[in-house]
């Protein structure tokens, strides 16, 4: 049964702020959407699973925008062996979402999270990875747990691109077109487990117009920043992102 949710001018604003923000950081760094807003988004919607089906919607529209913007560099060789491995994962675990009790492996992840982020930061110029099928499916699945979780595909597949494709354009193509289509095939599958009710419905209306503003901003941040420079920010956010889960 639906639970009612009262949309006052304090949820609103949090809706609205919280999706600027979120949009903002995705934009910037290719991913950290569904990490910063699920800080708050269990805080005010009725279930966990509403919270990360908004998530995922709110994420999916974001992702669309820059997709488009950046269709010119997509390699879809560089995205299906992955996605197939993730749509097959995620469509696992989101039905365990309702039983499943989290706060070992966030923190958990938090921990991996951390230690990728500082290794890649300071031994990132030594390391070189390349596109192959093994590794992609590998990646899938990993994001796909994550996703199916937790409405947090990101880094995985975010360390990946950023170290495989050669320009930061390319690797905002992947990561957002890979987005796009993970997001489309969750979010029909948390509705099939009853997880797209009024109450995400009325607040994806409200926080739109904030993903919209953190989309604007985040891209002309975005087109200043040269590719060296890009990757030391997904590195120091997914650190961030570490600390953030393991305060959960």
């Amino acid at each position: 049964m639906e639970q009612d949710m009262d949309f006052t001018p304090q949820i609103i604003v949090l809706l609205f702020t919280s999706a600027t923000i979120a949009a903002f950081i995705q934009r910037v760094s290719g991913f950290g959407f569904g990490i910063f807003i699920m800080t708050l988004l269990p805080l005010i919607m009725p279930s966990y699973g509403e919270s990360t089906t908004l998530s995922g919607l709110l994420a999916l529209t974001q992702s669309l925008f820059v997709a488009i913007q950046m269709r010119k560099h997509v390699v879809w060789s560089h995205i299906i062996p992955m996605l197939i491995a993730f749509l097959v994962v995620s469509a696992l675990c989101i039905g365990y979402v309702a039983k499943f009790d989290s706060i070992l492996f966030m923190h958990i992840l938090g921990y991996t999270l951390i230690f990728l982020s500082l290794y890649f930061f300071f031994l990132s110029s030594k390391i070189h990875i390349k596109q192959s099928i093994p590794m992609q499916l590998g990646i899938g699945c990993i994001s796909g747990a994550m996703g199916g979780f937790f409405g947090m595909q990101g880094p995985p597949a975010v360390l990946y691109y950023v170290q495989s494709e050669k320009s930061k354009e390319a690797y905002a193509a992947q990561t957002q077109v890979y987005f796009v289509i993970g997001n489309i095939f969750m979010s029909f599958i948390r509705a099939q487990n009853g997880f797209m009710t009024t109450a995400v419905a009325k607040s994806w209306i409200f926080a739109i117009l904030g993903v919209i503003v953190g989309t604007y901003i985040g891209t002309k941040v975005f087109n200043r920043i040269p590719t060296e420079k890009l990757r030391k920010v997904v590195y120091i956010y997914m650190a961030i992102s570490g600390v953030i889960m393991l305060l959960k």
